[in-house]
């Protein structure tokens, strides 16, 4: 009887621990047993209509038909895991896989405030050839070592402008224009140089810090004025153009590393992908958002140029490390 009871026991905890492992489901463990699935959790800040959002849903898809959903990437918009930079850190912690992220890399990475020096790049061509060329591996490769994130695919970004409730065309018009900046230290130096009061502020806390008259204006691209409903707290946007950049879609190098070779192969093939989905979305839509902003009442003002480029650059130059001057001055020479 003992004998019996012995054995029955023996056979429960066998069942027990099949069962416990049959359970389990893999993020951050080496992928690709038969039935494991992986799931990636990528946080970003812009929302369900921005063509970064839906780019990254198009790769989710991709990703998921070309591992026949042994990979699964789920999507959090609008900061719902927090800001770029806590996301950047959930990454090194380990709650969180991937993300949408550029020159706010510079905190790990100092080579990845090249990704957006104001008036460092003369159009859009321009920085194709650098981001696709020597400068962006350059760039990519210090981002992967510091950062921790390997980048996937990158999205060619609208310059940034300045918006406002009062039409702003040179630095004189700056005096005690409180404004947000993104958590880059360049951004916050070449501001101040130029006569503004700037301040960081998370991009979710932007719309009410306009609407309560914490700040005056903020600086973005037109697709994420758009995106945020600036319009309805601002009236200018100002064409400064100040910063032509682009910003990488990342995963954490370990969570990357975890795939075997077939699964690493597939999230490659599908960010490819994604990148010329991404590349079509911002050719169409991008050049429709300034009519959409019109269409909401702004008014897009003309400025001096030149003007604010000469008053950031004593910002620039004196920010930019020795090292970050001699990346600086190859992008400055991949235009001529």
């Amino acid at each position: 009887m003992k004998r019996v009871i012995g054995l029955l026991m023996g056979l429960s905890l066998i069942f027990i621990l099949a069962a416990c492992g049959g359970d389990e489901s893999s993020n951050g463990e080496s992928s690709g047993s038969e039935g494991e699935t992986t799931t990636w959790k990528l946080g970003h800040l812009s929302n369900e209509d921005h063509q970064w959002h839906k780019t990254a849903v198009k790769f989710s898809e991709l990703v998921s038909e070309k591992t026949d959903g042994k990979l699964e990437i789920e999507i959090y918009p609008n900061e719902q895991l927090g800001s770029e930079t806590e996301v950047l850190n959930g990454i090194e912690a380990g709650t969180v896989d991937m993300t949408i992220s550029g020159e706010t890399m510079q905190n790990w990475a100092p080579e990845a405030a090249l990704m957006a020096v104001p008036y460092a790049f003369k159009d859009e061509e321009h920085v194709k050839s650098v981001v696709e060329g020597d400068i962006g591996e350059e760039i990519e490769s210090a981002v992967k070592e510091k950062v921790g994130v390997t980048p996937l695919y990158y999205h060619l970004r609208a310059p940034r402008n300045l918006t406002s409730n009062e039409p702003i065309k040179s630095p004189s018009d700056l005096e005690g224009f409180k404004m947000r900046v993104p958590n880059v230290p360049l951004f916050m130096d070449s501001w101040k140089e130029a006569g503004a009061r700037p301040q960081v502020m998370d991009f979710s806390e932007v719309f009410t810090g306009l609407q309560q008259g914490v700040i005056d204006g903020q600086e973005n691209p037109v697709d994420l004025i758009h995106s945020a409903s600036f319009f309805e707290v601002q009236d200018y946007v100002n064409k400064t153009e100040h910063v032509r950049s682009w910003i990488y879609v990342v995963v954490g190098n370990e969570q990357l590393n975890s795939l075997n070779e077939d699964m690493q192969a597939a999230v490659k093939e599908a960010a490819e992908e994604a990148q010329a989905f991404g590349m079509d979305l911002y050719k169409t839509e991008t050049e429709g958002y300034v009519q959409k902003l019109e269409d909401k009442g702004m008014e897009f003002v003309e400025v001096d140029q030149d003007a604010f480029a000469e008053a950031m650059k004593p910002a620039v130059q004196n920010s930019l490390s020795e090292e970050q001057l001699a990346l600086y001055e190859k992008i400055l020479s991949a235009a001529e």
